[in-house]
């Protein structure tokens, strides 16, 4: 049997603390966030290919990583994060606070609830989506790691396990969590969530 295994790691700490980035703010990592990508990832070297978001919180760690252990990188702009609108340079609590209304009604249905300007939830999905069965289909066979941002992530999980876009927002990506995704002939199975390498 075939086996095509893609690891995905969230970026570590961006500078600026816990705001909406979408894919119009691009903040490097802070030192913490350096460190939570690293420990994640420890001396794991098993990936044939990195595939990495164009953003810098994303791409600078692929290449670091890519450099240490001789793997080649990609970048795939189709991974950049869903753009969010007015909520972009917001912090999470002005959204809850300032926009309660606004930010239950996203919660409950994103799909039909988004942030004025936001990128459309399913047009999104439909990007990654395209990504990253294109990845699976030229890596077949192969171990790959695509480092990306909570979103993307979010994304590939909803379409692993047939879930419904109303849960989105629901799934928990931490900041340097790594998630697998083994792929066989039986398609697409989520192995774990939010783990670590090392």
């Amino acid at each position: 049997m075939t086996e095509t295994v893609i690891d995905l790691i969230r970026h570590g700490e961006p500078v600026g603390g816990h705001r909406y980035r979408g894919h119009n703010i691009d903040d490097p990592l802070t030192e913490k966030g350096w460190s939570q990508m690293w420990d994640a990832v420890g001396e794991y070297n098993a990936w044939q290919q990195i595939i990495t978001s164009p953003l810098q919180r994303c791409l600078a760690f692929a290449h670091a990583l890519g450099e240490r252990h001789g793997i080649d990188v990609a970048v795939e702009p189709r991974f950049k994060e869903v753009g969010l609108g007015s909520w972009e340079g917001l912090s999470h609590v002005e959204i809850k606070m300032g926009k309660a209304d606004e930010f239950q009604a996203f919660l409950r249905d994103p799909l039909n609830h988004r942030p004025q300007g936001a990128e459309k939830l399913d047009e999104f999905v439909n990007r990654v989506d395209l990504a990253y069965d294109e990845i699976v289909e030229r890596y077949r066979n192969k171990h790959c790691l695509i480092v990306a941002h909570a979103g993307v992530i979010r994304a590939l999980i909803v379409k692993t396990i047939h879930a419904a876009p109303t849960g989105f927002y629901r799934i928990k990506i931490n900041n340097g969590g790594i998630t697998r995704i083994r792929h066989t002939e039986m398609g697409g199975m989520l192995e774990f969530l939010n783990g670590r390498l090392c």
